[in-house]
C-alpha cells in the first residue's frame, strides 16, 4: 500500500524542499517499519527488487511497505526507517538491503547474509513447487531453515507446509503451519495453510476456525477464487458429516 511522504516528515506547504537523506545510523535500530520509495526514479534504480528483498528477509516485527517520493531523486533507491525517520539512500543491491535490515533489527551482518541465502533457496523452492516438484521444494526449504536465518522464517515454514501437504505429510504440514502462525500471528497465509492441513485431517471445525482467522486478518481474501473454493469444500464436507450424525 502506498503512503504519502507527509506521513513520514512534515514539509512546508510553500517552497517544499526534499528531506535530507542520512547515512545508516544506530538510531535506525529503534525502527519497526521500512518504507521504500517506488516512484519512477527509484523504480528505475531497482527499488522494486529491493522492496522484495527487504520483505523477504524481514522478521515479523518489521513491516516493509512501498511509499511515495522521499526526495533526492537520482540518489536512490531511497528508503526510510521509522521511527524515528532515518533516511537511507543508494539501496540498490541485496547486500545493501541486508546491511540495512541488520541495523534495523539489531542483528549482525552475517545473520542477515544468511537470511539472504535462505531467501534465495525459498525462491528456488517456489519455482519447483510451480513445476509440481514438491519433494525438491521440501529439501530446499529445509536447507534454508538449516541456515538459521533471522528473517523471513515464517515464509519458509508456510512454503514448506504447502510442499509437505502436497506430499501427504499432513502432520508435518500442520506443524509448519502452526510454527508460521506462532512466529507471525498476523500472517493470514499461515492460517490458510493450517486450515488446509486440518481439512486433510478431517478436522473440519478447526479448519473453519483457521480460515476465519485468515479472513479476519485480511478481509480481501473473501474475493479470492482459491479461498472461495476452500470455503465451499469445507461446507460440503461439513454437510456430508452432518448427514451421518
Amino acid at each position: 500500500m502506498k503512503c504519502g511522504v507527509g506521513l513520514i516528515i512534515q514539509i512546508p506547504n510553500s517552497h517544499p524542499s526534499p528531506p535530507r537523506i542520512k547515512s545508516i545510523h544506530p538510531v535506525a535500530a529503534q525502527a519497526n517499519e521500512i518504507r521504500v520509495c517506488t516512484e519512477r526514479a527509484c523504480r528505475r534504480q531497482g527499488s522494486a527488487e529491493v522492496l522484495q528483498v527487504l520483505s523477504g528477509i524481514a522478521p515479523p516485527t518489521i513491516s516493509v511497505n512501498s511509499c511515495g517520493c522521499l526526495g533526492r531523486c537520482g540518489a536512490g533507491p531511497n528508503l526510510v526507517a521509522l521511527p524515528p525517520a532515518t533516511y537511507l539512500s543508494h539501496c540498490a543491491t541485496a547486500a545493501r538491503a541486508a546491511e540495512i535490515m541488520s541495523i534495523v533489527c539489531g542483528f549482525d551482518s552475517m545473520s542477515c547474509e544468511k537470511s539472504l541465502e535462505a531467501l534465495s533457496m525459498r525462491k528456488k523452492a517456489e519455482v519447483e513447487m510451480e513445476k509440481g516438484d514438491f519433494a525438491t521444494a521440501e529439501i530446499l526449504l529445509s536447507q534454508a531453515m538449516d541456515l538459521n536465518p533471522v528473517g523471513g522464517v515464517h515464509y519458509i515454514y508456510k512454503d514448506r507446509s504447502v510442499a509437505r501437504l502436497a506430499l501427504n505429510k499432513t502432520t508435518a504440514a500442520l506443524g509448519d503451519a502452526v510454527e508460521a502462525s506462532t512466529l507471525a500471528p498476523k500472517y493470514p497465509e499461515a492460517y490458510i495453510c493450517k486450515g488446509d492441513a486440518l481439512m486433510a485431517m478431517e478436522q473440519y471445525e478447526a479448519a473453519g476456525d483457521s480460515y476465519s482467522m485468515a479472513l479476519q486478518l485480511d478481509p480481501s481474501i473473501r474475493r479470492s477464487k482459491s479461498f472461495k473454493a476452500r470455503v465451499a469444500k469445507l461446507q460440503e464436507k461439513v454437510a456430508g458429516t452432518n448427514c451421518y450424525t
